[in-house]
């Protein structure tokens, strides 16, 4: 139950999330940033602490992970951390796909961190690049074929994607789906091979499929379901001046229980006194993950192809170091040069062994 009562007691700062004086401004949420919430202001850094258990946040590199694609053309993907709601995988592919591929689990959504290419799918060619996502509805058929090798992060949702709904800033901010590349249909010939395999890629699978005909022979299509790809680049981003924003203005897709952010670069916060930086929280109804494509944070450099798994219910947030020097930067940044992916689960997400293996124990 939300409720118009704001209670204040002790010591606390006039405006939020500003004019702190020393405090450590620390956010207990609900809802993912749109329920009730109350701001502890805290001594401490609530961030130092060392964890054992299933909740310990992790932090993995993607460079250091070897997905089976990575060195073999028939490969897969590697598992990174999975709920009922999605599964969230890495691929690091430089070679064609010999086969084709159906994910009949969920629709996918890929953010291409690293090179370029092409997908062929069942409604026609797409190309990539560095910042693209790349959608792919449920059961579609379709090959990947890197021009370049091509680190990708693949989010499967059991639910389908969509665009979140129009909010009071109408239906393109923070994204224009007009801004999207669409396929034109373009039916492939047999190559004289005598059968096309195509694997459907489900729990419990892998299942084969032999074809005698090339499956991409689609002469045309229509309706509303279909892939696309969607550069950061054309992203609308929302700021303000006098407060930093909750991530839920930076939406771009959603399904049941899962939330896509884009964290991109912005004009800063401008009127002094206004805290630059993400305040602490631990978002007590979602799991996050970030993944930090590139940019920087007021000088500091973001490390490219950084995971980080912070599970519900456990402080996250910058470093005291890196908020006590955007303060004293404030006069020489006027902008935020960040890059960062963001995945919200509203169920707790799973490690796999492969990345509580190379975990980079900043919490050890």
């Amino acid at each position: 139950m939300e409720s118009f009562v704001q209670l204040r007691k002790g010591r606390t700062p006039r405006r939020m999330h500003a004019d702190l004086d020393g405090l450590k401004d620390d956010e207990l949420g609900r809802g993912g940033f749109t329920g009730r919430t109350a701001s502890l202001y805290r001594r401490n850094d609530p961030t130092a602490f060392r964890a054992e258990g299933p909740l310990r946040p992790v932090d993995v590199l993607a460079g250091q992970l070897e997905p089976s694609d990575a060195t073999d053309p028939a490969g897969s993907p590697l598992l990174l951390f999975s709920n009922p709601d999605c599964r969230i995988s890495l691929s690091r592919r430089s070679a064609e796909m010999p086969f084709h591929v159906r994910h009949v689990d969920g629709d996918l959504l890929c953010f291409v961190h690293t090179g370029s290419g092409r997908i062929e799918t069942e409604f026609g060619p797409l190309s990539y690049r560095v910042g693209d996502w790349i959608y792919l509805p449920k059961a579609c058929t379709w090959r990947q074929l890197p021009e370049s090798a091509t680190t990708l992060l693949m989010i499967e949702a059991t639910d389908e994607f969509r665009v979140p709904p129009p909010g009071y800033l109408g239906r393109h901010f923070p994204f224009d789906p007009s801004q999207a590349r669409v396929p034109d249909p373009e039916p492939l010939e047999s190559d004289g091979r005598d059968e096309y395999v195509v694997r459907l890629v489900h729990e419990g699978g892998p299942t084969t499929l032999y074809y005698r005909h090339h499956p991409l022979d689609v002469e045309g299509w229509q309706g509303d379901n279909f892939p696309f790809t969607f550069n950061i680049e054309e992203y609308n981003v929302v700021t303000s001046a006098r407060v930093h924003l909750p991530p839920t203005v930076h939406l771009f897709m959603q399904a049941t229980g899962v939330y896509v952010m884009n964290f991109l670069p912005r004009p800063a916060e401008s009127v002094p006194g206004t805290e630059r930086m993400p305040w602490y929280h631990r978002n007590v109804d979602y799991d996050e993950i970030a993944f930090f494509h590139g940019g920087s944070l007021y000088g500091i450099p973001m490390p490219p192809g950084l995971i980080s798994h912070a599970p519900q219910g456990v402080h996250h947030g910058a470093p005291e170091k890196a908020r006590e020097r955007s303060r004293r930067k404030f006069d020489e940044y006027d902008s935020v040069d960040w890059q960062v992916i963001a995945i919200d689960t509203r169920r707790r997400l799973v490690p796999s062994p492969e990345v509580l293996a190379n975990d980079l124990g900043q919490h050890q």
